[in-house]
């Protein structure tokens, strides 16, 4: 892993460090920006595709039918996790330009994925919701930003409880459970939140790792960072909406 401090102890060390800083501030902020737009388009698809599915009178029309009542559902349900292990493998071999979009599609579908939550849970729900998710966000990547910790250890632990966070919410589809369903909750907030803090510890140290690459590779680092950090804020938003959101 990157020590920040060698960075200090090499010659031109001021002129050196000055241009680390300037480009991780950079860097970071390509990473959120593009993580903020993917959450702009998920969150404008998953309204445009919820408004449509319901008629004036109340009842699905034909698209919500489709979305929300025919087999269809279950490819719109596991697209996005199939979509993002394609892109993860393919991302290499994409220009920046094209990964970026491939990022929005992304996004776009995870809105026609989640779009039932606004026919779900009340829009003020949702809304408190979000701005929580935001603020605890917002906390815990701060955190994996700015703390002399080394959590890299919390990598693998963290990428088996996601493993096992599907493996329980697939099972859980044919059981119906809550009582599952509320210990499948729990644990999300909990991983998620972790793994918040340890992406944003890990896309800082890949950059400080890899700071005199070509500007290529660190394009995709990007996109790939703000990927990462857009399913822990997304996945962070729905665990909590589960205890939060009033339904409507």
């Amino acid at each position: 892993m990157a020590d920040y401090n060698t960075y200090r102890t090499t010659q031109g060390v001021g002129t050196r460090t000055a241009v680390v800083d300037e480009g991780l501030r950079a860097h970071m902020n390509k990473v959120y920006g593009l993580m903020s737009v993917g959450m702009l388009v998920t969150a404008i698809a998953a309204w445009g595709i919820s408004t449509a599915a319901v008629g004036a009178d109340g009842q699905l029309t034909q698209l919500g039918v489709a979305i929300y009542a025919s087999p269809l559902k279950w490819v719109l349900m596991f697209a996005p996790l199939i979509v993002v292990f394609a892109f993860g493998a393919m991302l290499n071999r994409l220009s920046v330009q094209t990964a970026t979009l491939v990022f929005y599609g992304f996004a776009a579908l995870m809105g026609i994925s989640i779009s039932s939550i606004f026919l779900v849970y009340t829009s003020m729900s949702i809304i408190q919701t979000f701005l929580i998710t935001a603020i605890a966000f917002a906390g815990l990547s701060l955190w994996g930003y700015t703390t002399k910790k080394d959590i890299s250890g919390w990598g693998s632990f963290l990428i088996m409880g996601v493993i096992g966070l599907i493996v329980a919410s697939i099972v859980n589809i044919f059981l119906g459970s809550p009582a599952m369903q509320f210990a499948i909750s729990v644990l999300g907030v909990l991983i998620f939140a972790g793994l918040t803090a340890y992406d944003t510890q890990n896309i800082k140290n890949t950059y400080l790792q890899m700071a005199g690459s070509d500007r290529d590779f660190l394009g995709k680092a990007a996109i790939m960072g703000a990927l990462q950090l857009y399913l822990d804020f997304l996945n962070l938003f729905m665990f909590l909406l589960q205890f939060l959101g009033n339904r409507d």
